[in-house]
């Protein structure tokens, strides 16, 4: 027989093995990146549980949702067919036809090509562990539980699958629109939400509210990603942008709350180009504030405390409590301990992260670029609700920052997390008497 026959035979014979033996591995490799750009793992694996075997519990207005099982197991997806996966990942329907809490960000994911759901589906039907773990019930209350007004609701909101057009943009921009605005879903934390619950833009098409930082949810502000300096990424270069979603840190800040889940889970896992496509579209994007102006440094503190002058209220706390990491010119050290002078997370109008952190504390993650941790010890269980408020306070009008100052109410509201160290017996006392004698406390 003719060697070349007996070749392409041979070919044909190896292509139809290797077609029934799942898909090709690079369609399954892709797959996973994709899923890493998406973050699924973050959502669907719960503490000390197995990957994307879903039960991580997720606090909503109207109670708390459980994410759901997406292995290929029978209790999760391993009876869905691609169309079943595609309904339910860009159109908010469950196999069953029912409809998907907006907690899944389907309305993002809508954007998200037919190339890139068939890489998906590949990864997660071939290239993930099946686990068998039936899914948990919401603990929201019925009638609040009632699936059908969700019909109501995705028809209302959520936009149509329509396929990717051709763009005309700069192919780096359009790459981080893609990648923002659809798999990434950063708009379902950044971008607020109306009293019905949908995100109030999806694209900066749909107008300046997109990424422009969210209410509080579980004890956290999302930031804003649009060019404001005072509270957004005005201030950031590209370059220090694609430095923090790699590595978790930059010259000036780090990662905390849960944008360390997505650093840790997805964002360090992109390579540089998707990830300068991000950060190239996020500087695209206007500041929400037209009267914004550029971060001014105001040395008149630095120089008080310098000369040991700290007579400030708040000033001694801050001295005894932070100065030693973070300097008392609010600078910090970089890639350590970011700077608090001028930081857009100590300006935001709302202050609830940064009280968070002083409360709680925070650990800023290793990633496989940057392994080392550094952990921010929690002050919940050394200072009352009146000296943290004080210190806020004080962080937030010092250096050239130019914001509001916090009360001891506010801080008394974030104490209630479940999270949150109670303050202890020792403080409360103290609390009393300072209340009734208007005696200051001992440090």
């Amino acid at each position: 027989m003719n060697k070349t026959l007996i070749a392409a035979l041979g070919l044909l014979a190896s292509s139809v093995l290797h077609a029934a033996d799942g898909p090709d591995k690079k369609l399954i490799e892709q797959g996973e990146y994709l899923a890493r750009a998406g973050d699924c793992v973050a959502c669907h694996t719960a503490k000390g549980g197995q990957p994307f075997a879903g039960g991580l519990p997720m606090e909503t207005p109207i109670g708390t949702l459980y994410s759901t099982n997406i292995t290929p197991d029978d209790t999760g997806i391993g009876q869905y067919s691609y169309e079943d996966f595609e309904r339910a990942v860009r159109q908010g329907i469950g196999k069953d036809g029912s409809s998907l809490y907006p907690a899944m960000p389907y309305p993002s994911y809508a954007k998200v090509s037919d190339a890139d759901m068939q890489a998906l589906y590949a990864y997660f039907m071939h290239g993930v562990t099946p686990v068998q773990q039936s899914n948990q019930p919401s603990d929201i209350p019925w009638p609040l539980s009632m699936r059908w007004p969700l019909a109501i609701w995705r028809g209302l909101f959520a936009p149509e699958v329509q396929a990717v057009a051709a763009s005309t943009q700069d192919p780096v921009l359009a790459r981080g629109a893609y990648l923002v605005e659809g798999l990434g879903h950063c708009g379902a934390c950044h971008t607020p939400r109306a009293l019905t619950m949908q995100e109030q833009a999806l694209s900066e098409a749909d107008g300046a509210e997109f990424l422009s930082g969210s209410a509080p949810l579980e004890g956290w502000i999302a930031k804003s990603l649009r060019g404001d300096h005072k509270d957004g990424l005005g201030s950031w270069s590209e370059a220090q942008l694609v430095a923090f979603m790699k590595t978790g840190r930059s010259e000036r800040s780090a990662v905390f709350g849960g944008m360390s889940d997505v650093v840790v889970h997805s964002l360090q896992y992109l390579n540089d180009t998707d990830l300068t496509a991000i950060a190239r579209y996020l500087k695209s994007l206007p500041a929400s504030n037209a009267h914004d102006q550029p971060f001014k440094v105001d040395e008149q503190v630095a120089k008080a405390l310098w000369q040991g002058n700290d007579s400030q209220t708040g000033a001694a706390l801050y001295v005894d409590n932070c100065g030693a990491c973070h300097r008392t010119d609010g600078q910090g050290y970089s890639r350590v301990f970011p700077a608090l002078a001028g930081n857009p997370v100590v300006q935001s109008e709302d202050a609830t992260s940064l009280i968070h952190i002083v409360l709680a504390g925070g650990t800023l993650p290793a990633t496989h670029t940057a392994p080392s941790t550094f952990t921010m010890p929690g002050f919940a269980w050394r200072l009352n609700d009146q000296q943290v408020a004080d210190v806020v306070s004080f962080i937030r009008g010092s250096w050239g920052n130019q914001a509001d100052a916090v009360t001891a109410s506010a801080v008394a509201k974030l104490r209630e997390l479940p999270h949150v160290p109670p303050k202890p017996p020792v403080l409360q006392a103290q609390s009393l008497i300072s209340d009734t004698t208007g005696v200051a406390e001992p440090q």
